[in-house]
């Protein structure tokens, strides 16, 4: 009787034993960054390469990868403001191997386009705001050359028969969008001719086809300091090291009015706590780095890190504002 109590002690005591290995792997793996990250990491832009969302990617996956000692490695998937990659992200394994990038027109294309489903507040974890762009309202100096600064251009404007035409990079972009905003505020009116993409859309204000531009400061920073094109105004509530002695709109009598492009990273929904902290706390640490900031300055582009709840904060307002600019002027995409 001894003897069989002590064989069966033994037992399930082998038994136990064979077990730990099992339930120690299944808590590190419920810990995230006890094993993470154990592969590359992939990092989604929704936009075309060479952009500042593009930009900003490429800058701090590298630092990123040097940090994680994992390839971090990015990927283009453009389409419909960026809502085709987001929707197939928001699906994905919330391992904190699958991340993507978040810009404006991501974030409200839901607004602009009757197929997107996706709701980037609720379908996506925020990680970190990461940057600023701002935007540089321009002109032909040879079109306009008379129009110094943002008063003399609605002036001008105001005294035209034949509506002034101003370009973007297309319906529903944030210069679009930007320019609305302003048109509505200031009391004056521009025609609207859009593009498909930035670039052509400032060669032609260069060319002086379409004389006038509100855009981001990546597209058109390199043709001001050529004098290719004259800066009247920046959208953002303070003026900005890149063109000093350029004027805000608000400087210039608008008062309240701000346009800033910015983005950030994004996770899929769920993805571990502890991971979603590592991420941004490294994503912190790039950003601070004096030579991240040159180099992102140099293009056009404003380090600004704010924290997970800031991010998600800064979203729901500018979907509530840009969304009202949307329904206002009846905007929509085909």
């Amino acid at each position: 009787m001894n003897i069989a109590f002590k064989r069966r002690h033994v037992l399930q005591a082998l038994a136990a034993l064979a077990g730990a290995p099992l339930l120690g792997a299944s808590a590190l793996a419920q810990t995230g960054t006890a094993v993470w990250p154990s592969k590359p990491i992939r990092l989604v832009v929704p936009f075309p390469p060479a952009g500042p969302t593009d930009t900003v990617a490429r800058v701090v996956s590298q630092k990123l990868s040097e940090r994680l000692q994992q390839p971090v490695v990015v990927e283009n998937r453009p389409g419909a403001s960026g809502s085709i990659a987001a929707a197939q992200i928001a699906k994905s394994e919330p391992d904190g191997y699958t991340l993507m990038m978040l810009a404006n027109p991501t974030l409200i294309a839901p607004l602009l386009y009757k197929s997107v489903r996706v709701d980037m507040a609720k379908d996506f974890t925020p990680i970190a705001t990461m940057y600023d762009v701002p935007l540089v309202l321009v002109v032909n100096a040879n079109q306009l050359p008379d129009v110094t600064n943002l008063q003399k251009l609605i002036t001008h404007a105001k005294a035209q028969k034949v509506p002034l035409s101003y370009t973007s990079a297309g319906v529903g972009s944030f210069g679009h969008l930007s320019m609305e905003l302003l048109k509505q505020t200031a009391g004056f009116d521009m025609q609207h001719v859009p593009y498909k993409g930035a670039a052509p859309a400032v060669a032609d204000t260069i060319a002086g086809q379409v004389p006038i531009m509100f855009a981001d400061m990546m597209a058109v920073l390199p043709h001001i300091q050529a004098g290719k094109l004259r800066a009247i105004a920046v959208g953002s509530a303070q003026r900005v090291s890149m063109v000093p002695e350029v004027k805000t709109v608000a400087e210039q009598g608008i008062n309240g009015y701000s346009a800033v492009s910015w983005g950030g990273l994004l996770a899929p929904p769920g993805i571990p706590k502890n991971v979603a902290d590592r991420l941004g706390s490294e994503v912190r640490q790039i950003l601070a780095e004096k030579q991240t900031q040159d180099k992102l300055l140099a293009a056009g582009v404003i380090v600004r890190f704010e924290n997970a709840e800031k991010m998600r904060q800064r979203m729901q307002l500018d979907y509530t504002k840009w969304g009202q600019v949307i329904r206002d002027k009846g905007i929509a995409v085909e």
